[in-house]
């Protein structure tokens, strides 16, 4: 029997219990050796090429930046496998420079983040966040009016597979549902779609799950703010990049906004930054959306299938540059 394929697995034992799981690592470890990062922090650059060395196959939390230093000092590294679909901190060009794969995971977590997001409205709309925070300090909690999601309007920024389950679900329960996004088209008779502004100036709920890049960096200006209804909610549970932060805060200090949820922010791990997340008018959580059990499994066990075809010297479903991967012949048996 030939010798197996080492694997190195950069998770910390943290992340490892909580983002990738016993059942994937053991399927991990049926595909290949597998080599555990034992550290409390993410490692990168010349740290992780050195902590990897040996390993033609490395599977990658998305906390781990796969910088050019990896992919030109790894002689041996074969594939970089990313356990999240953003590789935005992967550089995929210096990885095919060197002839490494590089692979992303698939949106395990739709229904998760979908199911966040109208939670979020419940929560903004009926004032539970801050009751449960009177209550908890000891005082009686101020009765206060609210809407319900019956009857208002959901804009929905981005027609992806997240956007698309937000904006069914809206239907369902009898929401006007309005759609933007520059590329997909919306066919659903029980949705409208328009033009951005038009959406920012009719909805009661505007849900930002936009793509984040160069284009829609700081989509959510005050600009965009101030288009919004007055006592209007902003939720957004796409990426920090998205969203001018202190914006935001203006939108919210002058009453314009009633209140915002975020998943996301500008801190590490595109966490919400501390400034909002403190604020009483805003509901945070700390970019757990996609963490259900089931979202965490689809896309940890994911990466074992990859691996799986990788080890046999092929590309798999989720490669991104195959075309360029040269050093995958060296795994075909």
């Amino acid at each position: 029997m030939g010798s197996r394929t080492r694997i190195f697995l950069t998770h910390t034992p943290d992340m490892r219990r909580n983002l990738y799981g016993e059942r994937a690592l053991a399927g991990l470890r049926a595909v290949g050796d597998v080599t555990l990062h034992e550290g409390s922090e993410a490692l990168a650059g010349e740290a992780l090429a050195q902590a990897a060395r040996g390993c033609p196959v490395i599977v990658s939390d998305r906390n781990t930046t796969g910088v050019a230093t990896v992919f030109e000092h790894s002689p041996d590294l074969v594939a970089f496998l990313r356990c999240a679909v953003d590789i935005r901190n992967i550089d995929v060009a210096a990885a095919s420079a060197q002839g490494v794969l590089v692979t992303q995971a698939s949106a395990g977590f739709v229904d998760a983040v979908s199911e966040l997001v109208f939670g979020f409205m419940v929560d903004l709309s009926r004032g539970m966040s801050r009751s449960s925070a009177e209550y908890h300090a000891g005082k009686e909690a101020a009765v206060r009016g609210g809407i319900q999601l019956k009857g208002s309007t959901l804009g929905v920024i981005g027609y992806g597979a997240i956007g698309q389950r937000v904006a069914a679900v809206g239907a369902f329960l009898g929401m006007r549902v309005l759609v933007s996004d520059p590329v997909a088209r919306v066919a659903q008779p029980n949705m409208e779609q328009v033009e951005l502004d038009a959406l920012l100036a009719g909805s009661d709920f505007v849900v930002c799950l936009a793509i984040a890049n160069e284009q829609t960096e700081n989509l959510m200006n005050d600009a965009a703010f101030a288009r919004m209804k007055r006592g209007a909610y902003f939720v957004n549970v796409s990426r920090g990049n998205l969203v001018d932060e202190g914006a935001l805060a203006r939108a919210l200090d002058s009453g314009h906004l009633a209140g915002a949820a975020m998943d996301v922010g500008r801190a590490p791990d595109q966490k919400p930054s501390l400034a909002l997340a403190r604020r009483s008018d805003v509901i945070a959580t700390p970019h757990i959306a996609g963490t259900t059990p089931q979202a965490i499994e689809h896309q940890a066990l994911e990466t074992v299938a990859q691996a799986a075809e990788i080890v046999q010297g092929r590309a798999p479903r989720g490669a991104v540059n195959a075309a360029q991967a040269s050093r995958l012949a060296r795994l075909a048996k």
